[in-house]
């Protein structure tokens, strides 16, 4: 009787305990998409994602991933950010999970691969898409690698085979041994069997169920207006054809004063270069302040004779900011240098149409100088000596003659000679004629 009853409380208990186990974890989810180049702009909408989703004490932060790669010291914030997280973290990987997006996978408490997408392919490349083989940038991304692989209980030398060419890496739950040369980049299949991805999904909910919560409370976290507009202005084929145009807008109005038109596309143009890059977390207030300190010399230079100093230290303050504004520095030099290049071009066509009307113009002595003026050319000058004429200012040594009726510069040999005078030429010493008195 004893026995029957410790089973019947035992019993009901029992179902209480499994419904624990067995029960959805409370809390919202919050999805925040990386599905852009990782740069600052993403580090920067990640962490207002993350703030959102502490502030509404979410139980699960989902990082739906697609992106080929980025910025290496951006990846290692962001992966600083999961790793500091106080709610748990989820790696949707959707499409691929490249380069940089799979160290910040790596960081996740756990992987979720939808089927056909891909993590690896790690190693570092730059901006021409050249490998990096410098030892010690190759052996600092590895180690990074490796550390974030070991974070979440996964085999190290997979990662650092995603991020080393160089490195030998047997996969025996695969088949396969990657050797020198090769890169390791795996499918959600592979994935799963060599312990780098805990579940296939094929959706964001479903993988939200498999980690135990509801799908009725999920939120999604979107970029804002700004954001949209900056992620396009910051474009890298949108920044080259926004420097093209402020460089050649500003120039061609330099030249051509008072057209109107390419000062203010040019200036326009600039503005949202540098709005783009603010807003997205790139620029700084110094780069606002470099742009419009260049501006303003540029324009000082058109009413201000400096014969071009100003119009230099203005375009010197614009590339500053330029460089300075873009999330890198090699990028932004290079997308300047093709800017510049497609400025020059258009810049020489319209100088050559509009030549009559340039600033050059300013520089330029357009008025001749005439016979009825009083110039003497030195040609000239030679047939005057010999002859005779008359002073008509006093010459103190020198002074004006009239030699048949043209009035011509003078001097003597030191002697004064009161105006009225009869002279007579005695030398002509290039620009220099001397007279005496008859």
């Amino acid at each position: 009787m004893m026995l029957m009853l410790i089973f019947l409380v035992a019993g009901s208990w029992l179902p209480g305990w499994a419904s624990a186990e067995t029960g959805e974890k409370s809390g919202p989810v919050y999805i925040i998409p990386v599905d852009q180049e990782i740069e600052t702009g993403l580090e920067k909408f990640m962490r207002r994602g993350f703030n959102e989703a502490a502030k509404m004490n979410a139980g699960l932060v989902v990082l739906e991933i697609n992106t080929p790669g980025g910025l290496v010291d951006t990846a290692d914030k962001i992966g600083q950010m999961i790793r500091d997280s106080k709610i748990p973290t989820l790696a949707y990987i959707q499409g691929n999970a490249a380069s940089a997006g799979s160290y910040i996978a790596l960081n996740a408490d756990k992987i979720a691969m939808k089927p056909g997408s891909m993590i690896g392919a790690a190693a570092m490349v730059d901006r021409t898409g050249k490998r990096v083989d410098d030892a010690k940038l190759v052996a600092y991304w590895k180690s990074k690698m490796s550390a974030a692989a070991e974070s979440s209980g996964r085999d190290s030398k997979i990662a650092e085979g995603m991020a080393d060419i160089n490195m030998v890496v047997d996969m025996p739950a695969i088949g396969e041994k990657k050797e020198k040369g090769d890169i390791i980049a795996l499918s959600s299949e592979q994935a799963l069997k060599v312990g780098y991805a805990d579940h296939i999904a094929s959706t964001p909910e479903e993988a939200i169920q498999w980690m135990g919560y509801s799908t009725d409370d999920v939120f999604r976290v979107e970029h804002t207006g700004a954001e949209k507009v900056a992620a396009f202005l910051t474009h890298p084929t949108v920044m080259i054809i926004l420097l093209f145009l402020g460089i050649a807008g500003v120039v061609i109005e330099l030249m051509i004063p008072g057209f109107g038109v390419p000062g203010i596309v040019g200036v326009v143009a600039f503005v949202l270069y540098f709005f783009g890059n603010y807003v997205a977390g790139f620029a700084g207030s110094e780069t606002w302040l470099l742009f419009i300190i260049g501006l303003i010399l540029m324009i000082l230079e058109m009413f201000v004779p400096s014969f071009g100093i100003l119009g230099i230290l203005g375009a010197v303050s614009l590339i500053a900011g330029v460089v300075r504004a873009a999330y890198d520095t090699t990028h932004a030099l290079f997308s300047l240098g093709i800017a510049f290049a497609a400025a020059v071009v258009v810049v020489v066509i319209v100088a050559i149409i509009f030549k009559e009307k340039g600033i050059w113009n300013r520089f330029i002595l357009k008025e001749s100088l005439t016979k009825e003026q009083g110039f003497v050319p030195t040609d000239a000058k030679e047939d005057l000596l010999g002859k005779s004429g008359v002073s008509v200012t006093p010459l103190r040594p020198a002074g004006t003659v009239d030699v048949e009726g043209e009035r011509i510069d003078v001097v003597t040999d030191g002697e004064f000679v009161a105006a009225g005078t009869p002279v007579k030429v005695v030398r002509v010493e290039g620009a220099r004629i001397v007279v005496k008195p008859e």
